[in-house]
């Protein structure tokens, strides 16, 4: 009798979940109608400004076809440079950032001090003046060409960001999980790889993809020192078809695509470490 009673409980209300349906396909209908409405303010701007569309050209801006072979066109060359400018910056970024985390929560006075002015100093100057700085004062000192000054320009300016986030999740673990590998003689190496960091992967990466996704985006800055990226293939582009509104709309869906993409696989990957292990 209380196991049938406890089974009543436990299920929806009598219509719950054609109100549940409903209510989803509202919310669906709703966004559906702002697009909508975006668009077609976009296209009676674009009308009013009285634009022939040449979306016929776009072909050669991905791919040409020359004599059976494949000449990939300035678009897909500005996307792979812009994923491994990305990339690297990225995962340097997580990088600086773990290693700032640690000297900020150390016992060290040097290493909180040098983790505090590094912060601050990148968070309160903007972007730009530090790219300028890297390309024009740093990278002639370090012998580095402009790649890999604009990698270290993104790579320290999120990776600030970065050590505040993985601080954080470093923070939000139980004390006692530090004692304990203490207690058990862990080195402090084995303490963060096999007991702190898996525990705060959770708690940090929805904010840490949050930042690889700016990375891509702020890699468009580097179009300033002359990287053949997406952004600045765009502007080559603009420049020598004057197809401001189809470059533009194709370089912003691509970066889309890109963000898009990035925030699926992270979820996916998200799911894996919180399912259940047997």
């Amino acid at each position: 009798m209380n196991k049938a009673l406890a089974v009543h409980r436990d299920r929806p209300p009598v219509g719950f979940n054609a109100w549940r349906s409903a209510g989803v396909a509202w919310q669906i209908t709703q966004a559906l109608l702002v697009f909508a409405a975006l668009g077609w303010l976009v296209w009676r701007g674009i009308d009013a400004m009285d634009y022939r569309w040449q979306w016929y050209r776009v072909e050669p801006f991905f791919y040409r076809k020359i004599d059976g072979e494949i000449i990939w066109g300035p678009l897909v060359r500005g996307l792979i440079l812009t994923i491994q400018i990305a990339a690297l910056a990225g995962a340097l970024a997580i990088v600086i950032g773990f290693l700032t985390a640690l000297a900020r929560l150390s016992g060290s006075f040097a290493g909180r001090v040098l983790a505090t002015v590094y912060l601050e100093a990148i968070r309160n100057t903007p972007l730009l003046v530090q790219l300028f700085l890297v390309y024009f004062v740093l990278a002639p000192i370090i012998g580095i060409d402009r790649f890999w000054a604009g990698v270290l320009c993104l790579a320290l300016y999120e990776g600030s960001f970065a050590a505040e986030i993985i601080r954080g999740g470093l923070r939000g673990i139980d004390r006692g999980q530090y004692e304990a590998a203490d207690a058990v003689g862990l080195s402090t190496w084995d303490k963060y790889r096999y007991i702190i960091v898996p525990q705060s992967m959770p708690l940090v990466l929805p904010p840490l993809t949050g930042l690889l996704i700016s990375t891509i985006k702020h890699s468009a800055i580097v179009s300033v020192i002359a990287l053949a990226e997406l952004t600045t293939q765009g502007l080559n582009l603009v420049s020598n078809t004057f197809m401001a509104f189809e470059v533009w709309f194709i370089v912003a869906g691509i970066y889309l695509v890109l963000t898009v993409s990035l925030s699926f696989a992270v979820t996916l990957f998200e799911h894996y470490l919180n399912k259940p292990k047997r």
